[in-house]
């Protein structure tokens, strides 16, 4: 069994093709698994059918991925406003979008393209549209892994700083092991299983 705690975090470490991306494919309600069942506060996922599991991950679950996958035609603050499509009106949110990116660092570049961005910057874009509905499980999938050494440490404290202050669960699939000495705690996958410690 793998469990959570409401508001920790966990670190996937493994080898490529050990399933650390099918794992949080499997947690983020994106695919189902082939046995077992998958909680999240009280809901089995794979019971749920496909319009309630999108509204789910619309609401409750924030993704980090290795790219930061921005529309390149939408400005910073855009981009992270997108993740108010889920619930409707983004008007709501665009308070909540600007602190966002000025807590990342990015208040004076709310109105830059992608193209206008460094990529440390454009995951940082990525960050704050994760946590913009203040998901109640935020899944990273090798968040640093497209930056260089410098940024990607950033990229963890800050990852790991605003996942504290909102109390979201963080989950993290990383190759890098100075990443998972920030999470509360490490689990080894290893050919698609836990691996023993």
């Amino acid at each position: 069994d793998l469990s959570v705690p409401a508001g920790g975090s966990l670190a996937l470490v493994g080898p490529s093709g050990s399933g650390k991306s099918t794992l949080l494919a499997i947690l983020g309600a994106l695919d189902r698994p082939d046995g077992g069942e998958v909680w999240l506060d009280g809901q089995e996922l794979g019971a749920l059918a496909e319009p309630a599991r999108e509204a789910l991950r619309g609401r409750r679950i924030g993704f980090v991925f290795q790219q930061a996958l921005l529309l390149p035609q939408l400005t910073a603050i855009e981009n992270v406003l997108a993740a108010a499509w889920a619930v409707g009106s983004v008007a709501p949110f665009r308070e909540a979008a600007r602190r966002l990116l000025d807590r990342v660092g990015l208040g004076a570049r709310l109105h830059h393209r992608p193209s206008q961005l460094s990529g440390g910057e454009c995951q940082r874009v990525a960050l704050a549209r994760a946590l913009l509905l203040q998901p109640d499980l935020l899944l990273a999938d090798e968040p640093t892994g497209s930056v260089d050494a410098a940024v990607a440490g950033q990229l963890a404290d800050l990852l790991c700083e605003l996942q504290r202050e909102q109390l979201t669960t963080l989950v993290v699939a990383t190759h890098a092991p100075e990443i998972a000495a920030r999470l509360s705690r490490t689990l080894r996958l290893r050919d698609g299983r836990l691996a023993p410690p």
